[in-house]
């Protein structure tokens, strides 16, 4: 572990940056645009513009390596990226907000992008579990810090964005000054969304729903924190519970999918993520404990959902589809993130706050049900057939799928099946 860290020390870094400024800016977009007095339908916008601008950056960010190289496009992106903070505190207006927040994800996709595909580049079949778990709390522990900058000044002010620009150009260092060498342009890849629903259509569904649901909480439960009248450090516990409970509970629930029928595994989370939905309307407004203790079991449960789904769709695909399947499944999960801000937003704005959990406990309602309908028509495959769970992060990125299996032929698998490879895919229009 430590020599995975020391290996890759300069990328981690310009990571961690990243992700606690981007954290940082989602929340804080949100908590100003409703101090501003924009309305919860119009915030649901800029959630779902952040996501078609990832989605366009997704499959725009391969051209663009490899017509500049890495740092070029990085830094081109990262210079974008800080710009567009700062833009924010100089035109308070909704559209301008909008196209600030597509231009945002769209250079956030190709940082990401880059930044994971020199790991997968510079990592080897022996090392790559490791950098895929220290990924991943890379990924949880800087969210989680970008949040508690929150309450260090004031949402109106200027200092707020200004730290996000500040974090985002700060990002660009590390990755400058790196010795490693470039990695290899990325391929493009066609999408074959056609052959996900007829493969496997509780992966294919569970993506969307879970793009649904998670898209809408990250955007809104700000707007959300605030309508209970929480304070702006207590906004910021609130989204931080969530990410702890999912850093604990992703892991251990994936790995009880590897060992009973997935189906059945999902289908429970989910019907357990409906009822903590509900726990949250119901019992999270006594106080702010109970609050909180709702929202992390909430967290706990639905954001492993999107893994569960990519791995049960793996275990029903051929090997040579997991590069296709996994670009595949993640725009899928895109689109359910444009979706579901607006729905949600819509909801919250016209009937009640309370909506947020309202609309994110019908998805996972739906999910199960349907979960439970597919099981009834359709066989579970043999254990020794299921694929490995993976943790996934689509926060993180829309375009990456870190699969254990993916650069490995049937031959060159080990014999219990433990490989530990990864492969970055990137998505074009098809």
């Amino acid at each position: 572990m430590i020599a995975a860290i020391g290996n890759f020390g300069a990328l981690f870094l310009s990571i961690g940056i990243l992700f606690a400024g981007n954290g940082l800016q989602n929340t804080l977009v949100a908590v100003r645009a409703n101090l501003e007095s924009f309305s919860t339908t119009m915030i649901g916008l800029l959630v779902a513009g952040y996501a078609v601008g990832f989605v366009l950056g997704c499959m725009a960010t391969p051209w663009m390596v490899k017509r500049a190289g890495h740092i070029r496009a990085f830094s081109v992106l990262t210079a974008m990226a800080s710009t567009a903070s700062i833009i924010h505190v100089l035109a308070i207006d909704s559209v301008v907000w909008w196209m600030l927040r597509s231009l945002t994800g769209f250079c956030f996709a190709g940082l990401y992008m880059v930044i994971e595909s020199w790991l997968n580049e510079q990592s080897t079949n022996e090392n790559r579990g490791r950098v895929l778990s220290i990924y991943a709390t890379i990924n949880h522990v800087s969210v989680v810090i970008g949040q508690f900058i929150l309450p260090l000044a004031d949402p109106l002010a200027f200092t707020l964005f200004g730290i996000v620009s500040v974090l985002i150009s700060l990002a660009l260092v590390p990755v400058a000054l790196t010795a490693k060498l470039q990695p290899a342009a990325p391929q493009s890849v066609r999408l074959r969304l056609g052959m996900l629903i007829r493969v496997s259509p509780l992966g294919f569904f569970g993506c969307f729903m879970s793009g649904m649901a998670t898209g809408a909480y990250w955007g809104l439960a700000p707007v959300y924190a605030q309508a209970r009248g929480l304070t702006v450090d207590q906004v910021a516990m609130m989204i931080s519970i969530a990410i702890i409970g999912a850093a604990i509970a992703q892991w251990p629930i994936g790995k009880l999918s590897d060992v009973l029928d997935r189906r059945v595994v999902l289908v429970t989370v989910t019907g357990l993520c409906t009822l903590s939905a509900g726990g949250v309307v119901y019992f999270g407004g006594s106080h702010l404990g109970m609050l909180l203790l709702t929202i992390f079991i909430y967290g706990a449960l639905s954001f492993p959902i999107y893994a569960l789904a990519v791995a049960h769709a793996n275990d029903h695909m051929d090997r040579g589809d997991f590069v296709t399947g996994s670009s595949g499944l993640l725009l899928t999960y895109g689109i359910g993130a444009v979706a579901g801000p607006i729905i949600a937003s819509t909801m919250m704005d016209h009937i009640h706050f309370q909506m947020l959990f309202g609309f994110t406990g019908t998805c996972y309602l739906i999910l199960m049900l349907f979960g439970i309908r597919r099981m009834s028509q359709r066989q579970s495959p043999p254990m020794v057939d299921q694929a490995p769970f993976v943790v996934a992060v689509p926060q993180a990125t829309l375009t990456t799928e870190l699969d254990p299996r993916s650069d490995e032929s049937p031959d060159d698998m080990p014999p219990d099946g433990d490989a530990t490879a990864a492969d970055v895919t990137e998505t074009a229009a098809p």
